[in-house]
């Protein structure tokens, strides 16, 4: 443990976690990015239409004859008239007002407590109940809160009406959580609980999805019951959305070894109820909340951090920060540079990019339609000059880190937009029925070959490893590795699924089939192959263990490719998500899934449909862990340098979060 940082729960022999600095410094990086030029100065109304805000001859400009305010020349309309233009037609809340949510530093609120643009769009200020418990809203206090996250599952529809009843009927709820939940009737042990929850998600998430800033949320987190607001920097800020503050306390509750949660896992088969009833009732406090429906900063950050919670992917709450997005019109450079808070702006460009890479691999893997195009947004990608430290200020990234982060972010949304590419030619109908034309599957072979000339050896896990990499330098370069090897394996399932078309029907097209099948295989292969090695390398210095879901996609496609030819390789798959159930329960079936198809091809061989015909019956095993990798990256196994990262150990450092 560092010197200053508070104590938490989490430990594990040999490995040192990011202190309050590096996470710091983490933020910092993530959100220190240029605001975009600012280019049009047309109305909101007009630009989102595309069409010119201007007067013709003999008519009404456009956006005054739909009775939305005009910014062309009047740059801030009366609440009344913004007021009438939603009662007409609801849109998306801009943020070049000076009353949206994003361009103050917190959530305004009028009358009730409630924020004045919530009455507006959408009525009545909402009050919901969280599992069958009273009202949570936004005036809800952290202790309130706190009860109702770690008040006693409910045993069914009729107990639920007591829950509030006196504490000495209630003791003997608690036992499914294990022999020390008891102690969560305690306000003092509940605050205790819920901090330490927090520095294990400052600890283990942020490092891997950076969208708060660790100083700020620690000291907004008011823990008072007397409804006094937190003090920040000498002024009175915002408490934290309950969402949010429940999300968190999910997260970390994930990934934390305090007793309570030991003696959960130990009481329920390694798997802890209480982890799981907090996930569903951040959800549920979400939901109550308006989380989904209303567009604001923090519902942005609380989207997406639900929807990473998740092993198995759902879409809902991604689909709900992307749309969040759109009506804070983030996509817009114009008002991306109208946002003055350097710390939002920060944080909203980072959510945007995070998003728009989550749609864009989410959408192939599980064959979905991305909800973004490439032309759905004009702001800049993380193209800057680095930023020079002032006076050595340790709380700035250093110019050396920038270009790093630079480098990472810049290879994925290369590699995002050939994924939306082949997402978008799965979705269609036609596909389903008449398979993958050739053409495309050749030129799909061809981008994702040249991307890995371009990145692979920059973004990737490097052929000779330093001694000293860190838990979060050794989980972000193999995950960025591993996100290029399953866009292969990816590939070769669609290929096997909806198989390849060649409409010419000559002896030269059939040619051209059979090889992009025979070269998509082989590529799948090696790209199994190298994912179970790095698989193996984090399993065994118990990575997984403390990875949020970055990695197990890879993992799961990896596994059941190798499953299916019958691959000893696939036994690091297997440990990789055994691992992995440690805080994500559904991994275990899905290891079982792929032992099982492992065991049937050993009896009937490999187990493939439009693509066996390109598949060996037989395909010798390989030595992973000693295969020296090829001249342009693409080699069977994790290399020679397995017992070096075996052996390493952990310091300080700072890498790209993935």
């Amino acid at each position: 443990m560092q010197n200053g940082d508070p104590p938490h729960s989490f430990s594990q022999p040999g490995l040192v976690l990011p202190n309050q600095l590096v996470q710091n410094q983490i933020h910092e990086l993530a959100k220190t990015l240029p605001p975009p030029r600012k280019q049009n100065t047309a109305c909101d109304a007009c630009r989102s239409r595309k069409v010119k805000c201007n007067r013709l001859p003999g008519q009404e400009k456009h956006c005054l004859s739909k009775n939305y305010p005009c910014t062309h020349y009047v740059q801030q309309a009366t609440s009344e008239k913004k007021r009438t233009a939603a009662t007409r037609r609801p849109r998306g809340i801009s943020i070049s007002s000076s009353s949206s949510p994003v361009s103050s530093g917190h959530s305004p609120t009028g009358e009730n407590g409630t924020p004045p643009w919530h009455k507006s769009a959408f009525g009545a200020p909402w009050n919901s109940k969280v599992g069958g418990y009273p009202t949570v809203s936004l005036q809800t206090s952290t202790p309130s809160l706190l009860f109702h996250l770690f008040a006693p599952p409910e045993s069914g529809p009729s107990e639920s009406i007591f829950a509030f009843g006196p504490f000495k009927a209630r003791p003997p709820a608690y036992s499914t959580w294990g022999e020390m939940a008891s102690n969560l009737e305690d306000e003092t042990f509940r605050i205790e609980f819920a901090l330490d929850l927090v520095e294990v998600y400052f600890q283990i998430v942020h490092t891997r999805l950076p969208l708060l800033n660790p100083p700020q949320f620690r000291a907004r987190l008011n823990l008072q019951a007397n409804g006094q607001r937190p003090i920040l920097n000498g002024k009175q800020e915002e408490p934290l959305h309950p969402a949010l503050i429940a999300t968190v306390i999910a997260w970390g509750a994930k990934f934390s070894e305090h007793p309570l949660l030991v003696a959960d896992r130990q009481r329920n088969g390694g798997q802890s109820l209480l982890a799981r009833s907090l996930i569903d009732r951040c959800r549920e406090t979400a939901e109550a909340t308006k989380v989904h429906r209303i567009p604001h900063k923090d519902h942005v950050v609380i989207a997406l951090l639900i929807e990473t919670l998740q092993c198995r992917f759902h879409g809902f709450w991604l689909n709900c920060g992307i749309r969040n997005l759109l009506g804070l019109q983030i996509n817009h450079k114009s008002v991306m540079a109208d946002i003055k808070d350097p710390e939002t702006r920060g944080t909203m460009i980072f959510a945007w990019w995070m998003a728009c890479l989550a749609d864009a691999f989410s959408s192939f893997y599980y064959r979905r339609k991305p909800m973004l195009d490439d032309d759905d947004y004009d702001i800049d990608f993380y193209t800057a000059d680095p930023i020079h430290q002032e006076n050595g200020d340790p709380e700035k990234p250093s110019p050396r880190e920038q270009l790093e982060f630079l480098g990472y972010y810049n290879a994925a949304h290369a590699l995002a937009r050939i994924s939306r590419q082949i997402a978008r030619l799965l979705w269609k109908p036609t596909t389903d029925l008449e398979g993958i034309p050739v053409d495309a599957a050749l030129q799909y072979s061809s981008e994702l070959c040249k991307w890995r000339d371009a990145h692979l050896a920059i973004v990737g896990v490097p052929p000779n490893l330093a001694a000293n990499w860190d838990f979060v330098s050794a989980v972000s370069a193999c995950a960025s590795d591993a996100q290029y090897h399953v866009m292969w394996i990816a590939l070769f399932n669609a290929m096997d699924e909806f198989g390849v078309r060649d409409d010419t029907l000559s002896p030269s097209g059939m040619n051209q089939v059979e090889t992009v099948k025979r070269k998509v295989f082989d590529e799948a292969l090696n790209a199994s192959l190298r994912v179970s090695a790095l698989a193996g390398v984090l399993t065994s210095n118990g990575y997984l263990k403390l990875d949020p879901a970055v990695m197990h996609v890879s993992i799961i496609q990896a596994g059941f490719f190798l499953a299916r030819l019958g691959r000893p390789e696939v036994q690091n798959c297997f440990e990789g998500l055994e691992q992995y159930s440690y805080a994500y329960a559904e991994t275990k079936e899905l290891s079982q899934m792929i032992r099982r198809d492992y065991e049937q091809a050993l009896v009937k061989g490999p187990l493939f449909h439009e693509m066996s015909n390109a598949v060996p019956r037989r395909t010798p095993p390989t030595d992973t862990m000693s295969a020296k990798p090829s001249a342009n990256g693409n080699g069977n196994g994790l290399l020679a340098h397995h017992d070096s990262l075996v052996s390493m150990k952990s310091t300080v450092s700072i890498s790209p979060p993935i």
